[in-house]
């Protein structure tokens, strides 16, 4: 417990010293009571013990000490990404801002310390690509959204939907309705995705099939809506359905960027030309401790 302690304010020291914009922990212990002003987040995974694994085999001296370091490797590989995932999602739903991130890394058997620089982070880097055809604002109030709707789904359901953001009059034109246009006649107020008071009734409508169009400056212009495309020659990952198929292609036909929500699963995905950029896991999210100074 006091090696747990040690690493936790060389933690917090170090991340003053370097002017760092958050510390997020990533496995099961306690960090709330740190007296620090950043922002802390915890992110919690567990993994399997590496000497709980070897106490349950019977190999040599020698494989044993082999599988020590690879499991090792392993547990605090995965731990890093997840601390790196963790960073950019933050950053892209504006909770963060751009800059350094220390981590603090727990397995069941060490801890560990690292620093990422968010200005290298790819998730970060796909993110700037969509951000030259939408604005950030817009982006990052889809993606809140999109991550609300994969995390809790509607009325204890898991949901699927899609929001294509950008070139509206193009996408309308090779588009249709399903239904009538819930967004048909409401003022622009009433349909800002920016206004926090409407997404409330945006995830009610993410249970409609079909799509949402998202104007290039952040208006609803229409949910439950049919895209008219021909998608045979795009290539993703088996698994995934027409609705990420047909959103991949509306964006290889127009100057969109798609985000989609995956209905088994809750992943989200963005797409570009016709590609994927992106795809986050739901569960990657992160509890902040946001401004808790607690002096021990």
């Amino acid at each position: 417990m006091e090696n747990i302690r040690i690493v936790a304010h060389a933690a917090v020291k170090l991340a003053e010293e370097l002017g760092a914009i958050a510390i997020i922990v990533s496995g099961d212990d306690n960090f709330e009571n740190l007296d620090t002003e950043i922002p802390m987040y915890h992110t919690s995974r567990r993994t399997k013990s590496v000497i709980d694994h070897l106490v349950a085999t019977s190999k040599g001296k020698e494989d044993k000490c082999k599988e020590i370091t690879d499991r090792i490797m392993q547990q605090a590989g995965g731990k890093v990404e997840s601390i790196e995932t963790v960073s950019a999602i933050e950053l892209m739903t504006g909770e963060i801002k751009e800059g350094l991130v220390v981590g603090i890394i727990e397995t069941k058997d060490s801890h560990a310390i690292i620093v990422h620089d968010l200005t290298e982070n790819q998730l970060v880097r796909s993110l700037k690509e969509c951000e030259e055809r939408i604005r950030p604002d817009i982006m990052r109030a889809v993606l809140k959204i999109a991550f609300d709707i994969s995390k809790t789904g509607r009325e204890g359901k898991q949901v699927g939907t899609a929001f294509i953001l950008g070139d509206e009059e193009e996408v309308l034109l090779r588009s249709h309705q399903m239904i009538l246009n819930p967004y048909s006649g409401h003022s622009d107020e009433e349909r800002d995705v920016l206004n926090r008071n409407n997404w409330e009734s945006i995830k009610e409508f993410a249970q409609l099939d079909g799509v949402f169009i998202v104007s290039e400056n952040g208006r609803m212009e229409s949910a439950g809506r049919y895209l008219d495309v021909d998608a045979r020659d795009i290539e993703l990952d088996k698994g995934l359905g027409g609705r990420h198929v047909s959103a991949a292609a509306i964006t290889r036909d127009t100057v969109s960027i798609a985000v989609t929500v995956s209905e088994t699963g809750g992943v989200i995905h963005i797409y570009m030309d016709g590609k994927e950029l992106m795809n986050i896991e739901s569960t990657e999210r992160a509890t902040c401790h946001q401004n808790k100074k607690i002096v021990n």
